[in-house]
């Protein structure tokens, strides 16, 4: 009897694992389909301008403001894009789920290590806190992901706005 019940605590402790494994990495993602506005860039005034694209794919999940991942290709080149768009500076792209095959985040953030890819802000407070951020490489490829900005860093910690937040939502 008692190896019955080992053998049942170890199943069972395997499927709870599996279970696990699977909705982290598959189950709370959905994809986003195009639309035609799927990635903007700010522009140095301040406003919101769409980019025109090609290839777009994108996944998001609701159980987190920062599992947005998305790709596409622009023709527009790296200089004409920093002529008209706010640089992001602190670019920092996030793992996406292994079966997201167009976004890797290590080859995102070495070429922009590298100064081959230059980051864009796309949208500022998404959500509170929470930045979209686009990077662009040399040969069009683009990639957009969502990114804890200073003023979440901050409050997510439980302290208080610092100087030049917005106050958080209540």
């Amino acid at each position: 009897m008692g190896k019955f019940l080992a053998a049942l605590i170890v199943v069972c402790a395997i499927a709870a694992g599996a279970g696990v494994y699977y909705t982290q990495v598959y189950g709370f993602y959905e994809t986003v389909e195009a639309t035609g506005a799927d990635v903007v860039l700010t522009t140095s005034a301040g406003e919101e301008e769409r980019l025109p694209h090609r290839a777009f794919e994108g996944i998001d999940a609701s159980s987190s403001p920062i599992r947005y991942r998305a790709c596409f290709v622009t023709d527009r080149s790296l200089d004409a894009l920093s002529a008209d768009y706010v640089r992001y500076p602190q670019a920092e792209p996030l793992q996406a789920p292994g079966w997201f095959d167009c976004f890797d985040a290590r080859e995102i953030g070495e070429a922009l290590e590298a100064g081959e890819a230059r980051a864009f802000l796309s949208v500022e407070n998404v959500e509170y806190g929470i930045d979209r951020v686009a990077a662009v490489l040399p040969d069009g490829r683009g990639f957009v992901w969502h990114q804890i900005n200073r003023c979440g860093e901050v409050v997510f910690d439980g302290r208080p706005a610092p100087e030049g937040c917005p106050e958080p939502p209540a």
